[in-house]
């Protein structure tokens, strides 16, 4: 019985701490998203988009702490998704909900004004840090909940795509910040601010871990494959093909690898068979052994 227990105490240790890391990393992120806003935006009186955005155009008007509405916000989307979604829709969130209502709930006087004077750099350093600690977020399979809930609560009634509602909620939001700031110049601003959220998002998940798919036709095939299955330690998947133009049976090297392996796979091929064809395209996501983890 003891040695039972041993063992799946020694089973759930890698996954406890792989817990952990994933809600420091989070937590993280969020730090750095909640700068974003208290260091560039709010000060600059630039609305982003998200319920954040939207907590932060009532912070302008009526000066309700951006915390207090972010909770309350989000605690009626909770309420609605755990209803229409299930209990199990996202555990992470909730606690992502949460740190982020005492993140933002810290006085915005304990930080320093205006860093810089400069609207559209706070703009753009704002989106920047922004889209780097929602990044940190995403990357460990998390969501900062608002309009992400309403994306899943609509997409389960309607085919329409999340991002695309996502998109309509951030510029209802932005374009709403005018009503209350009058200024079309703050509001172009968080336009800019969300457009750089959004670039900087994706060149931060799709940056490092970038990843192609290589097609290569040699028939040199066995020698290259031997190369980049025991040196560059990736797998390969040789197939069977027909070139339609000879009517020749061909074999076609298929391996997927990180964008930077590329350029000593394609010294090697060039170095083994100069006249190699080679296809390579990028892919969205890889996941599996050797590359990023399928998370929930």
């Amino acid at each position: 019985m003891t040695l039972n227990l041993q063992k799946m105490v020694k089973a759930q240790k890698p996954k406890l701490e792989s817990v952990i890391k994933d809600y420091t990393i989070m937590l993280v992120g969020l730090v750095l998203y909640v700068l974003s806003w208290t260091l560039f935006l709010v000060p600059a009186q630039i609305t982003g988009g998200g319920i954040s955005g939207l907590a932060a155009v009532i912070f302008y008007s009526t000066k309700i702490p951006i915390g207090l509405t972010y909770f309350a916000i989000n605690a009626v989307l909770i309420s609605i998704a755990l209803k229409i979604l299930g209990p199990n829709f996202g555990v992470k969130t909730v606690f992502n909900m949460i740190a982020l209502t005492l993140l933002f709930a810290i006085p915005q006087e304990y930080f320093p004004g205006a860093l810089i004077e400069d609207n559209f750099l706070s703009a753009v350093l704002g989106g920047m840090m922004g889209g780097v600690g929602i990044g940190l977020v995403f990357s460990r399979g998390g969501s900062t909940g608002g309009t992400d809930i309403i994306a899943m609560i609509v997409n389960k009634y309607r085919n329409i795509s999340p991002g695309r509602i996502i998109l309509y909620c951030d510029v209802i939001i932005i374009s709403s910040s005018y009503f209350l700031v009058h200024s079309v110049e703050k509001m172009v601003y968080g336009f800019v601010s969300m457009a750089v959220v959004s670039y900087t998002l994706d060149a931060f998940l799709s940056g490092s871990n970038a990843s192609a798919q290589i097609f290569i036709f040699s028939p040199k095939y066995e020698e290259i494959a031997d190369f980049i299955n025991n040196e560059s330690v990736r797998g390969v998947t040789v197939l069977d093909g027909t070139g339609w133009y000879t009517q020749q049976n061909v074999k076609v090297i298929m391996t997927i690898v990180r964008k930077k392996e590329t350029s000593i796979i394609f010294r090697k091929v060039k170095e083994i068979d100069p006249n190699a064809f080679i296809s390579m395209a990028s892919v969205m996501g890889v996941y599996g052994q050797g590359f990023d983890k399928i998370r929930g």
